[in-house]
């Protein structure tokens, strides 16, 4: 195994790091800021002590540890000129990116199911979807990702790597090491597409099922008013699972498809997967929520 890996950079705008560094700075910052006030306003205001605001305290965890667990490391990278990351800390960093993605995901699927409870269940929703249950919840979603993203960074531990370290991003994933290695990664490959479509795939299929029959729900009702004030209350979770979905989406078909994509569209991708999800998350639910506002 190599010692260390070469994180990229975007040729021709290495004059731009700064600029590109304060900007990534700032979302970071916004990120943080905006997650950590989600958990704080929760936590301290008894009323919102119910399972849709600890999912909500969930997912700001989440978009938390996962900008963390890689936006420092790019601003090291644009501020210090410290290209080179460890082996070993490259494949924590894979573990961390996709265990946390994978929680994320199942998470959001979990919020899906309270609107579902909520709208078309509401004298049971109460009864089912306790605050026991949630933390419960919160467990399992965090069980699950680990054991489905643990044997990434292990199935790429054996494998001989070719003279190349140079990735594609700013930091590591399981597709991009992997695409380094000089050795058969068909298991490592297959287990990954396996993996994602297992969890993030049915995540993505359960979640529209949910609102499938959420709009069948709604539909039956009398008026247009009453439709639009019950629909309304699904509004936040639709943008939120959007700013999840599409930039996963965006980041595969990059992998899978793009490789004659400019080196920009990769570095841009991959920043987009990370950071967007993290700032845009407090902003929804605090437009969209009266209680959080």
């Amino acid at each position: 195994s190599p010692s260390s890996f070469i994180l990229a950079s975007i040729p021709g705008l290495e004059a731009a790091h700064l600029w590109m560094s304060i900007l990534l700075c700032s979302m970071y910052i916004l990120a943080v800021t905006g997650n950590c006030v989600v958990m704080l306003i929760v936590k301290m205001e008894p009323s919102l002590h119910v399972p849709m605001y600890f999912f909500l305290c969930m997912l700001a965890a989440i978009d938390l540890a996962l900008s963390t667990s890689t936006v420092p490391r790019i601003l090291c990278f644009y501020w210090f000129d410290t290209r080179e990351i460890s082996f070993g800390a490259c494949l924590a960093q894979m573990f961390f990116i996709h265990t946390l993605s994978a929680i994320e995901s199942t998470v959001l699927l979990a919020m899906a199911v309270d609107r579902y409870m909520a709208i078309c269940h509401p004298l049971r929703h109460a009864a089912i979807l306790t605050n026991t249950r949630t933390a419960k919840i919160g467990l399992a979603a965090m069980a699950r990702g680990v054991l489905f993203f643990l044997p990434l960074p292990l199935l790429l531990l054996p494998l001989p790597f070719c003279s190349s370290r140079m990735l594609s991003h700013s930091f590591c994933l399981h597709q991009d090491v992997m695409n380094l290695a000089c050795a058969n990664t068909t298991p490592s490959m297959v287990y990954g597409l396996t993996a994602i479509l297992l969890v993030m795939g049915l995540d993505a299929i359960l979640i529209c099922l949910s609102y499938i029959l959420i709009l069948k729900a709604v539909l039956w009702l009398a008026s247009w008013k009453e439709r639009v004030k019950v629909f309304s209350t699904c509004v936040a979770h639709i943008c939120v699972v959007l700013a999840f979905y599409v930039p996963l989406i965006g980041l595969s078909v990059v992998h899978r498809f793009g490789k004659d994509l400019p080196p920009l569209v990769h570095i841009i991708m991959g920043n987009v997967y990370i950071l967007v999800p993290a700032v845009l998350n407090p902003i929804i639910y605090g437009v969209r929520t009266k209680q959080i506002q």
